[in-house]
């Protein structure tokens, strides 16, 4: 059975999808067009005859062929602004395309006012309406005239950027952003810090083969508080998970096989593993997105390194909120998690540029500079793992780049700032 939580992630991940607000304006189309019918009553059908609400059948099927029109040219424009930012920035960006406010928006107001049209030119043929009836469809179709208008004004604003390569970075920084500002606030997400298990622990292992997108941590206290047990979580939000990997091993075993087996159900049910990772409750994809973005750029076959240099310059500014609360609540008092480390935020967010740029003496030099920046802003986090960084850029550099006086001055770089923070070896 899923908790509260759960459900409330699973609705919040379904209204993000763009066929429910596509449905939701549908339906509502539907119900405007009937409930003028419904409402006309209330007024005299002598104002409907002074208004001129026979010329509401015209006005109606010029609506419908052009919202049509306009839905279909949308769409075309939303899979072209896909294509864009798969093939210019990471296919790891698309689905932060796809939740894009203002584009669900335009489309569920263009496919509502189709519906809208195509039911009320179906009404008025099917002689539903009398002279009041057609008036307040006339009064609602001025309505939705009105939103139409607004919707193009803003869909033409919006395609100006809507998958631009910048546009499109933007968005994954941001979510990176969310994602580990939530993660500061919350490290262990509710429960305590890791301590090692005991010796005699049994694992519960994942039945799928995927990534995890979402721990409901929740679900997990209960169970502990119902079998009176404690649960250490081996999968936060970003793992892979096989049949043999554990998603978490718990130190009370129930005696009943089927209860053991129930509990293991229950706690399965707390996992949500899909074959792609998700942004929201994991922190390390955005800065991969960001880091892949940048990797493309600096391929032989891009060779954009100022997109490199612009993502290095917006990695610095993600990682640089990274400060994890030294005080949090602790919800889940029965559950033990890990925090993640810098030195993996580190790796996720500039390995890939360090190993592609290695060659680019300007992007080679920028990944110094930034690993400095991060190592002087945040010391107590970033420090030693940006000095190995460093280091291990500039080994890469110096097999790399083809000028002895540019593999000087990254080698120089990089010992300089090991120096300072007292690192002498890349790992």
């Amino acid at each position: 059975m899923l908790s509260l939580s759960n459900l409330r992630w699973r609705l919040r991940t379904m209204l993000r999808e763009i066929w429910v607000r596509v449905t939701a304006f549908g339906v509502l189309g539907i119900l405007t067009a009937l409930g003028s019918a419904w409402f006309g009553h209330m007024i005299p059908d002598e104002v409907g005859l002074k208004m001129g609400a026979d010329s509401v059948e015209p006005i109606l099927t010029i609506m419908a062929t052009a919202m049509l029109t306009a839905t279909t040219f949308s769409l075309q424009i939303m899979i072209t602004a896909f294509g864009s930012a798969q093939t210019s920035a990471t296919p790891r960006a698309i689905k932060l395309m796809q939740t894009d406010r203002i584009t669900q928006n335009v489309l569920a107001s263009f496919i509502g006012s189709f519906v809208f049209a195509l039911v009320g030119i179906i009404a008025l043929q099917t002689q539903i309406y009398g002279a009041s009836g057609r008036f307040l469809l006339l009064v609602v179709t001025i309505g939705v005239v009105a939103i139409v208008v607004v919707s193009l004004l803003r869909w033409v604003q919006h395609l100006s950027e809507f998958g631009r390569l910048g546009d499109v970075i933007s968005r994954v920084e941001d979510s990176a952003a969310n994602a580990l500002e939530n993660r500061c606030a919350d490290p262990y997400l509710g429960a305590r810090p890791w301590e090692a298990p005991p010796s005699g622990v049994w694992p519960v292992k994942s039945r799928r083969t995927g990534n995890v997108q979402h721990v409901d941590i929740s679900q997990l206290q209960e169970i502990a508080q119902a079998h009176d047990c404690r649960i250490w979580l081996c999968a936060p939000p970003g793992n892979f998970v096989h049949p043999a990997a554990d998603l978490v091993v718990c130190d009370g075993l129930p005696v009943d096989a089927q209860m053991r087996a129930q509990m293991e159900d229950a706690i399965l049910d707390g996992f949500a593993v899909d074959h792609a990772r998700d942004f929201e409750q994991d922190p390390q994809f955005g800065l991969i997105a960001l880091a892949e973005i940048a990797s493309r750029a600096l391929s032989p076959a891009v060779n954009d390194p100022g997109t490199g240099i612009d993502i290095l310059g917006r990695l610095t500014r993600v990682l640089a909120s990274w400060d994890p609360a030294s005080e949090f609540e602790l919800r889940h008092d029965r559950i033990y998690a890990h925090s993640i480390p810098p030195e993996q935020l580190i790796e996720d967010a500039f390995s890939a540029i360090s190993r592609d740029g290695a060659g680019l003496f300007e992007v080679a030099l920028r990944l110094q500079v930034v690993l400095g920046a991060l190592a002087q802003m945040s010391p107590e986090q970033f420090a030693k793992p940006a000095a190995r960084q460093a280091l291990r850029a500039a080994l890469q550099s110096e097999e790399a780049l083809p000028l002895a006086e540019n593999r000087a001055r990254i080698t120089a770089a990089a010992a300089t700032l090991a120096k300072e923070v007292g690192v002498s070896q890349p790992i």
